[in-house]
């Protein structure tokens, strides 16, 4: 199957390559990301910058080999020394105040172009004033941010007072970095608002690469709800083996994460815990689900993107980047001819169940064909296409500048 090209994009990913290649020939470049511990939203988004630039160095603080994305290991591949320690290729996040130590250690001074991939943080790097530096934001650190009395809530009593002690000096850190990133990407509107909040920074939004292409529709649906996450906090999985357990409907959920043993002792029979897929099971259980459950708040979230490129509708929580890639309703117009989903309004066992029920309510109105056309505008061939024209146009305005 071929991808479609937005017809609003007047060139092909390739052209605008090739224009960029021409108008900086030799061009270096360095692609910085957080880490490189799973394969996720963030792994795919470095992969497709990798593949608009062939040439790039990749950095990351932290950086498990096994986990490097096959596409990326025929690039030259650096990691900080916090990738040496003992323990950091798991306990990652607990070495955040070695973080802006590691990030401005690394040399860039010998590239053109610097991109950091930011949630984690990697835009903290130190470029020389000939570099161009372009921030791809997923989100401002979520855990020193709005997610700071989560996080902190979450951690042991000795884990949680250094991170108490340490998470204002990384906010100040974090914040006095933005000044070093000279165009700033935001993955969604949403993080657009993020990074004005946190940053006091505008950005330009270009949404994340969605591999909608290689979905189908099913000739029949399961019986089953489908959770497609990482096992991790703020993901709020629990709400959703909840949810499901009360309405005794089954439950397969995808993923891997540090809450694991705590969601198996939540789940009951009805739950069925997959672990990791590959690509061509992944498509296998997107497309005979009933619908994917999103319970969490996101920046973006490929997950309902995918859910839809298999026909299949989305539940979710109303908040987030989901509100720009699924088309839904939070009351009983659910289904109608231009939905792809339904939200509930609150992070409660109580909404999501009732918005569970509303949707089996109207499920057999929903339309798998519409509901696959509509996330073609989120496809990889897009996404380049509007990096590379991005890329160009900054690079052409800083090499004014400088």
């Amino acid at each position: 199957m071929t991808e479609s090209v937005d017809a609003n994009v007047p060139a092909t990913w390739t052209e605008e390559s090739d224009r960029l290649s021409k108008i900086f020939p030799g061009l270096r470049v360095a692609i910085v990301h957080y880490w490189f511990t799973a394969y996720g939203g963030g792994e795919r988004v470095v992969e497709s910058l990798s593949e608009i630039f062939p040439q790039a160095d990749i950095f990351a603080l932290v950086a498990d080999r096994d986990a490097i994305p096959p596409a990326l290991r025929r690039h030259f591949v650096a990691d900080s020394f916090v990738s040496g320690i003992p323990g950091a290729k798991r306990w990652y996040r607990n070495f955040l105040p070695l973080y802006p130590i590691a990030l401005e250690q690394f040399d860039l001074s010998a590239y053109d172009l610097v991109i950091s991939s930011e949630s984690g943080p990697a835009k903290g790097v130190i470029t020389s004033p000939q570099t161009c530096h372009i921030c791809y934001c997923h989100s401002p650190m979520r855990y020193i941010w709005d997610l700071y009395h989560q996080s902190r809530n979450s951690m042991n009593p000795v884990t949680r007072a250094i991170f108490s002690a340490t998470a204002h000096y990384m906010r100040l850190w974090d914040f006095s970095t933005a000044a070093r990133v000279d165009y700033f990407v935001a993955n969604s509107r949403h993080i657009a608002a993020r990074i004005r909040k946190c940053y006091r920074r505008e950005s330009t939004v270009i949404h994340p690469p969605a591999n909608w292409a290689e979905g189908y529709i099913a000739e029949k649906v399961g019986d089953y709800y489908l959770v497609v996450s990482r096992l991790v906090p703020y993901k709020r999985v629990d709400l959703a083996i909840e949810a499901c357990s009360r309405l005794q409907r089954r439950l397969r959920i995808v993923g891997t994460g540090s809450e694991y043993k705590r969601l198996r002792k939540l789940a009951g029979p009805n739950v069925e815990f997959i672990g990791q897929l590959d690509e061509q099971s992944l498509h296998e259980i997107y497309a005979n689900c009933r619908a994917l459950v999103f319970p969490g708040e996101e920046d973006f979230g490929i997950a309902p993107v995918e859910a839809q490129s298999h026909g299949r509708p989305v539940i979710a929580y109303g908040r987030g980047g989901v509100l720009e890639t699924v088309s839904g309703e939070f009351g009983d117009d659910a289904g109608a001819a231009n939905s792809t989903g339904v939200f509930f309004q609150q992070p409660s066992l109580e909404s999501l169940c009732e918005a569970i029920s509303r949707f089996e309510r109207v499920e057999g109105r929903f339309q798998p064909e519409f509901i696959r056309a509509s996330v073609e505008r989120f496809g990889l061939g897009r996404f380049k296409e509007e990096f590379a024209a991005f890329a160009t146009e900054k690079l052409e305005l800083f090499s004014q500048m400088t």
